[in-house]
């Protein structure tokens, strides 16, 4: 990549059409050329890309290894026919990178190979469109496969594998093995900057939201900045209380029932209604109250955290859309947990008292929203609310030598915080290119055996695929594949070559997310059969202004 620059030069393109072959090489050389810039970083023993600055090219260049990273840097190349076949590649790497957070590199090389076997065929004579239908049958064949060699991962040393695998730190993938043997795959993590050098970690009992009190004169531990209430009755509403007078009916319920400690969850307080809680708290004896601010910074964030909060608690809500008023609150309305917490900046629920089965239904019905949607950012917030209601939270803090290694590192963390959660939830396979490589027994009885060479064309194709990532694995720690293949071809079933040991070795020393493997792979595939069947390229007049970075 080092000859191409990021925008095009300004000579002029004409419009125009390119039809076969001519398409096809075009298409392939522009794929060719960002899976070699991303080709390097596959593997434990990744090497490095330098991308230079769009704004300053005086500036040191950023040193990236990360796939997903280096081809969203990309922009554009210099040839604009060319440039297609290289952004149909950098949509499929930067899909893969977003959705899963690990595989980027993986996919890139598999698509890299598809393609390249595809047109040799096509230029043999070989059917554009029946080669993608058995591709995509052959597809579904290498999938099995993979399920086949998929197993659940338990213990923070195997998950610290996984992480290791994924990020290549071993002091973060140690951390982030600990920390998700303890939260889970849905657990809450939060990934922040330290003010050291330090890696450390933080583990947070039950579950917290990132809003606080309305007022410092609620804080009753001016050490710790916050204020803990054991056995607290909680009241939840999503609207602006401004009179004073709303709250006495809250207030006499307590005083009723013999409530102690009262935690509200309101919109927004006035200054007088918080004034008339700090009133209550001075003159109504063996009482104490206190206010937080509604979680979520819009509507629809509002609204899921009050559902998962009266889940949690058991309390009924009062909602401004529903014509609710804090005045007309019953008994019904109050909640419950065995602890809260309330700071500043945040608060915190332990054991929550609504009803199990309510919770656990409530949590199926997440974990199936979050099966079904295909959009990232509902994805990683339904997933919050997931950990949340599940109880398990933990910080993760990030420290480095500078500001520059500390961001790097912080990015790092959490995309491989993003594949573990997969890696814990849906299983892991061999890792360094075996589980591909495995996936090649299911192919070979068809390799032959089919009766349409179109058919024995693309089993061939993906089988010689399957190879390419344990290929680069190997390229990129300094050894040549083909002598590593045949060790492995004589070695017993379940062995695997440890590049970082150089020996070969049946201990799974490294391990894969199943789920990023196979939507890698997945996605290469696809990508390869539409591409493949792309007959014309419509070129546009070069256009006037060169197109900004995005």
């Amino acid at each position: 990549m080092s000859e191409e620059k990021p925008f095009p030069s300004r000579k002029s393109y004409r419009p125009g059409l390119v039809f076969q072959p001519s398409a096809h090489q075009h298409i392939g050389r522009g794929i060719e050329k960002l899976v070699a810039a991303v080709r390097p970083t596959l593997g434990p023993t990744p090497r490095t890309v330098a991308v230079s600055h769009l704004d300053n090219d005086k500036k040191t260049p950023d040193v990236l290894d990360n796939g997903g990273i280096i081809a969203r840097r990309v922009i554009e190349l210099s040839e604009r026919d060319e440039d297609i076949g290289a952004m149909l590649a950098r949509a499929l790497i930067c899909r893969q990178h977003e959705t899963m957070g690990d595989g980027s590199a993986t996919a890139a090389v598999l698509l890299g190979a598809l393609y390249a076997g595809g047109v040799h065929y096509l230029a043999a004579g070989g059917n554009a469109m029946r080669l993608r239908h058995y591709l995509e049958r052959a597809l579904a064949l290498a999938l099995e496969g993979l399920n086949g060699q998929t197993t659940r991962v338990e213990g923070k040393e195997a998950l610290a594998q996984v992480a290791e695998s994924i990020c290549h730190d071993r002091p973060l993938a140690r951390l982030l093995g600990e920390i998700f043997d303890i939260i889970g795959a849905y657990g809450q993590l939060d990934i922040r900057k330290a003010h050291s050098r330090e890696l450390s970690r933080e583990y947070i009992e039950g579950m917290f939201w990132n809003s606080g009190l309305f007022s410092r004169d609620m804080i009753e531990n001016r050490w710790e900045l916050q204020t803990v209430y054991e056995e607290p009755a909680i009241v939840i509403a999503d609207f602006q209380v401004n009179d004073p007078r709303h709250i006495m009916p809250m207030l006499e319920i307590a005083v009723e029932e013999k409530i102690e400690k009262l935690l509200l969850i309101a919109g927004e307080l006035s200054a007088d209604a918080i004034a008339g809680l700090m009133l209550a708290n001075g003159k109504l004896k063996n009482f104490r109250v206190m206010a937080v601010r509604g979680p979520g910074a819009n509507p629809d964030d509002r609204q899921a955290a009050i559902a998962d909060l009266a889940v949690l608690t058991g309390a009924t809500p009062l909602l401004k859309d529903a014509g609710h008023r804090l005045k007309d609150i019953e008994r019904a309305n109050f909640g419950g947990a065995r602890r809260a917490w309330a700071s500043p900046h945040n608060f915190g629920i332990i054991a929550g008292k609504g009803d199990p089965r309510q919770l656990r239904q409530h949590v199926s019905n997440l974990q199936m929203q979050y099966q079904r949607t295909e959009d990232a950012d509902y994805r990683d917030k339904v997933r919050a609310r997931i950990g949340k209601l599940m109880g398990g939270s933990a910080t993760l803090w990030i420290g480095g030598l500078s500001d520059t290694e500390i961001d790097r590192r912080k990015a790092l963390a959490e995309a491989t915080a993003g594949a573990m959660r997969a890696a814990v939830k849906d299983g892991v396979l061999p890792g360094g290119g075996m589980a591909l490589l495995n996936c090649r027994s299911a192919l070979e009885t068809k390799l032959n055996g089919g009766a349409d060479a179109d058919e024995r064309a693309a089993y061939r194709i993906l089988y010689d695929a399957l190879a390419e990532p344990a290929r680069a694995i190997y390229e990129n720690a300094g050894y040549e594949p083909g002598e590593i293949f045949a060790r492995l071809a004589h070695a017993d079933a379940g062995s695997a070559f440890d590049v970082i040991n150089g020996q070969l070795t049946s201990e799974r020393n490294q391990l894969d997310s199943a789920v990023c493997q196979a939507s890698a792979l997945r996605n290469a595939v696809l990508t390869a059969g539409m591409a493949l069947t792309i007959d014309v390229l419509v070129r546009h007049k070069t256009p006037d202004i060169a197109r900004s970075p995005g």
